[in-house]
């Protein structure tokens, strides 16, 4: 009895959560987004103009540098592995330790960073203004100009606008029942199965909640995580559960980048976070099916 209801427990916790589609598009200001878009990839947004974001966000791969840890000005070296910006808007909160609360908090980190841009903003305004494109478009999108506010708000639109729809696994769930493989439907039921999909779901398949990296066994990360930012000894090791989207795309994984391979991370969270053994058809299946979950990018959209 005792079994059952723990049985029926779980089956209604796994019930009640679900994959949705990622949307088309989003609504957004397109004269922002212009101004965005010039902004991301411009590097006098750092201190010896030699860093963007798109430095450590490469569009036309996962949306991040494919390094385990990124490089800012002058070669300093970060300490954590970047995450991809496609589909940050459906974040909860952003960075894995989530001390942004939406994506314009999070562009104000990298560019006041001392290891990425190391910028101070009165020296970048000043920088703006001396841009007669800058000056103008800033007017006339903002009725104040270019201030800090305004930079990272424009930022934080063209960023809105990098979602990646149209992945195989959305066509399956749209009711195109032959858009994954029969191995990927399997790999999809063993995700849902094993419990992945508790902390892996929502739009963005993750992103939307925190989780302790490391339940079952000793996940040896340097880095502490939430408690950097709240100092609550609970929340050590504990981090952004990150999304899935175009996973195929954005190794090296997990905070650290400590995995190559997909199969790694996968053998890994379950042993680390489930408490279980994977047999290797089964890694096959879920990394089949983790596949499916790359959508359109970008470059992708433009070439349709």
């Amino acid at each position: 009895m005792k079994f059952l209801l723990v049985y029926l427990s779980i089956a209604l916790l796994l019930s009640a959560k679900s994959i949705r589609v990622i949307p088309d598009s989003v609504k957004v200001d397109s004269q922002k987004v212009k101004l965005g878009h010039r902004l991301f990839f411009d590097p006098v947004l750092s201190r010896d103009n030699t860093i963007s974001c798109s430095s450590c966000h490469d569009l036309n791969s996962g949306g991040d540098d494919g390094l385990q840890y990124s490089y800012g000005v002058g070669g300093r070296v970060g300490n954590i592995n970047s995450p991809t910006v496609y589909n940050a808007v459906f974040n909860f909160r952003q960075f894995w330790d989530g001390r942004a609360k939406d994506l314009e908090e999070q562009a104000l980190g990298p560019i006041q960073n001392p290891v990425e841009m190391d910028m101070d903003f009165e020296t970048l305004i000043k920088r703006l203004q001396n841009i007669k494109w800058y000056r103008d478009m800033f007017h006339k999108v903002y009725t104040d100009g270019i201030t800090k506010k305004n930079i990272v708000n424009a930022i934080a639109e063209y960023e809105k606008t990098l979602i990646t729809p149209n992945s195989p696994f959305d066509k399956y769930l749209k009711g195109d029942k032959n858009a994954i493989s029969k191995e990927a439907k399997r790999g999809y039921e063993l995700f849902k199965y094993k419990g992945c999909i508790i902390c892996h779901n929502g739009v963005n398949i993750g992103g939307n909640l925190y989780n302790k990296f490391g339940i079952y066994q000793d996940s040896h990360s340097k880095q502490l995580g939430r408690y950097n930012v709240t100092h609550k000894e609970d929340d050590k090791y504990v981090f952004k559960v990150p999304s899935l989207r175009n996973i195929s795309k954005t190794a090296p994984y997990m905070h650290d980048g400590r995995f190559a391979t997909l199969k790694e991370a996968v053998v890994f969270m379950s042993q680390a976070q489930l408490g279980r053994d994977i047999s290797d058809r089964d890694i096959e299946d879920i990394v089949a099916f983790l596949k499916t979950l790359d959508g359109d990018t970008l470059e992708e959209k433009s070439q349709k």
